[in-house]
């Protein structure tokens, strides 16, 4: 797969700050990819120096397979966390200005305007000032005026933020369109469940580093701990066996236990099941995969992803039996 974006080597320093060291990594073609990390972590001032607002220390960055420079701006899409609209200009005449700024001429943003005021339906907005709109629907205004230019690079800043639950889906399927477009999209957010649904490849800054990086999917696969939670009835709780070790067990309301087990090494499932199905009536036997959630908490506060698992609200994935 092509690279879009590729940061190389890059550091920044404020004063007696370091907020990047030495940060590289490759934003493929047409993905979301997810900038994760800790406030302070460094991600913002990357996502600066990406879109130019700020000059990078050291360090190289490519865009396309060619060095940046500032014609680049005007394939980039950029909406930041803190919101940037005029709040006494009317919304038309405020994305109108701003697509101009983009290179749009009039007649192209006036189409491109009609297009996103009639598919958001908010036609009733264009005379309106921004400051008589609510927080979401000045929020709906911000992102249109990121995606006006069609950018090959749209860089989102927490842009759920302020949606109530059926805008920011109406959103999130908007990004997914513009993806399925071509557009490639650096999402930096800290609502992990949004990573887990929408990313296809991330990167972990922390402390100015970056400490993570690669597919979601192999990213999730390397985190596995061979741990499975075990549901099942008996007169009292599994032992730890020759092949498992027992990490949290629960009795529930209903009189059966729930047990986390950790398989030894180069144990199997169906070894564990073996072991189990003589000693007990087993109800539900699942993988316990760590989510983006668990292995971000993991490392950066370097503790075992074991120790993110909660039998109160187990997240798991099925796999080889399940019985009632």
């Amino acid at each position: 797969m092509k690279d879009l974006l590729e940061v190389v080597g890059i550091s920044k320093r404020y004063a007696t700050h370091q907020a990047l060291q030495d940060v590289s990594l490759k934003v493929p073609q047409g993905v979301v990819f997810g900038l994760l990390g800790p406030n302070g972590a460094g991600k913002s001032t990357l996502i600066r120096i990406i879109t130019q607002i700020i000059a990078k220390d050291s360090g190289e960055i490519f865009f396309g397979g060619t060095a940046m420079t500032p014609d680049h701006v005007h394939q980039i899409g950029y909406m930041p966390e803190e919101r940037g609209l005029y709040k006494k200009m009317k919304v038309g005449e405020q994305l109108l200005y701003l697509a101009k700024l983009k290179g749009l001429s009039h007649a192209q943003a006036m189409e491109r305007l009609k297009y996103w005021f009639e598919k958001f339906e908010i036609k009733a907005w264009w005379n309106k000032t921004i400051q008589d709109l609510s927080k979401g629907m000045q929020q709906k205004v911000q992102f249109l005026s990121t995606v006006l230019h069609k950018p090959s690079l749209l860089i989102l800043d927490e842009p759920f933020s302020g949606f109530d639950p059926v805008n920011a889906n109406l959103i999130k399927n908007e990004i997914l369109e513009l993806k399925r477009n071509g557009t490639t999209i650096i999402f930096s957010t800290h609502r992990m469940e949004s990573v887990e649904e929408m990313c296809d490849h991330l990167a972990l800054i922390n402390l100015s580093q970056k400490i993570l990086d690669g597919e979601t999917s192999q990213i999730k696969k390397k985190y596995q701990t061979d741990t499975f939670v075990v549901e099942y009835k008996a007169s009292e709780p599994i032992k730890a066996g020759k092949v498992f070790s027992v990490l949290q067990e629960k009795v529930q309301h209903n009189g059966t236990f729930m047990t986390l087990i950790k398989a030894n090494p180069s144990v199997t499932a169906n070894m564990m099941l073996e072991e189990l199905l003589p000693q007990v009536q087993i109800l539900r036997f699942e993988e316990k995969l760590p989510t983006i959630n668990d292995i971000f908490i993991s490392l950066v506060t370097n503790t075992p992803i074991t120790d993110q698992f909660n039998l109160q609200n187990p997240s798991t994935t099925p796999l080889a039996y399940n019985h009632e």
